[in-house]
């Protein structure tokens, strides 16, 4: 632990000193990008200035390209060592980062950071991708970016029209962070997953264990999901539905009685992007296996 602070402290004094030789940022030009979110990772992309980030955080897997970057870590447990061991010329995140001396640390140093928006809902979305190509010079993509997502979302609000039923759905997903297993929809506070589960046709199963994050077999058992949505590292760490069911409630649910557990790409559900509404035409084939939903 004193080593690492010890380094750190080098590097703050070294970079802090006038010596880190950031370029003037307008935006337009390449740049050394250090991204800290799924969510811009996947529109820095889309904006096509992809070539310009450097390094990711960990849960930046959307698109391929993506995942042959350098990581920094997870979003929530940084090292500022590591961010300015990759020379960047801006930081961008989404006010959602920490530990909570990170981003003093790079202050200090030198590093250049941007707080962008969240993408909670579809309409902050939208917002963020305008706001990110207006940051990189790009409004004109941006805007055909958004002309697309409306456009796309047409398929959505036809294909619920002809759905007859609302199955209940729950949202399991495995936190990299504390290692455990817990339920991100169905609570008080409605978060991404909620709002496409609905788009998709279903109701989140209600979920209330007292403000837990972590899974509770009585509050799962009791909230009884017709269907159970888990996102892809936790599923493929237990290693399939059946190994699924073995979690703490699970195997009582309508969901594991009729095989209806299934696995979702993470980064298809946390955050509203210009993929969202192929992944809520994904989820409703899902919930809605008899539906003539299109492709």
């Amino acid at each position: 632990m004193k080593k690492t602070f010890f380094l750190i402290g080098i590097v703050l004094l070294l970079f802090g000193c006038g010596r880190f030789g950031h370029k003037e940022l307008d935006g337009t030009k390449d740049i050394r990008i250090v991204c800290i979110s799924k969510q811009l990772t996947e529109m820095v992309f889309a904006l096509g200035k992809g070539h310009d980030i450097v390094a990711k955080d960990l849960t930046s897997t959307y698109p391929d390209s993506a995942k042959l970057l350098p990581t920094v870590g997870y979003h929530r447990a940084l090292s500022a060592e590591g961010i300015i061991s990759m020379n960047p010329d801006v930081v961008i995140h989404s006010n959602d980062i920490g530990p909570e001396t990170v981003l003093p640390q790079l202050k200090k140093a030198g590093v250049n950071t941007k707080a962008f928006g969240a993408a909670n809902t579809y309409d902050s979305a939208k917002m963020l991708v305008k706001e990110l190509g207006d940051y990189f010079g790009v409004p004109a993509k941006a805007d055909s970016i958004v002309k697309k997502m409306d456009a796309d979302m047409e398929a959505v609000y036809a294909a619920e029209k002809t759905l007859t039923d609302t199955p209940t759905v729950m949202l399991i997903h495995y936190g990299q962070a504390n290692n455990n297993f817990f339920v991100m929809s169905g609570r008080k506070n409605e978060g991404p997953g909620d709002r496409m589960l609905k788009l998709a046709g279903g109701k989140p199963a209600v979920y209330d264990a007292k403000g837990a994050r972590q899974i509770s077999a009585e509050a799962i058992a009791v909230a009884n999901p017709d269907v159970i949505i888990a996102t892809d590292f936790g599923f493929d760490k237990m290693g399939g539905a059946e190994n699924f069911k073995t979690l703490p409630g699970v195997g009582l649910t309508n969901a594991a009685k009729n095989n209806r557990i299934y696995r979702f790409e993470e980064h298809d559900i946390v955050y509203f992007g210009p993929r969202t509404a192929e992944n809520i035409l994904k989820l409703m084939k899902l919930i809605h296996p008899s539906a003539n939903v299109p492709k």
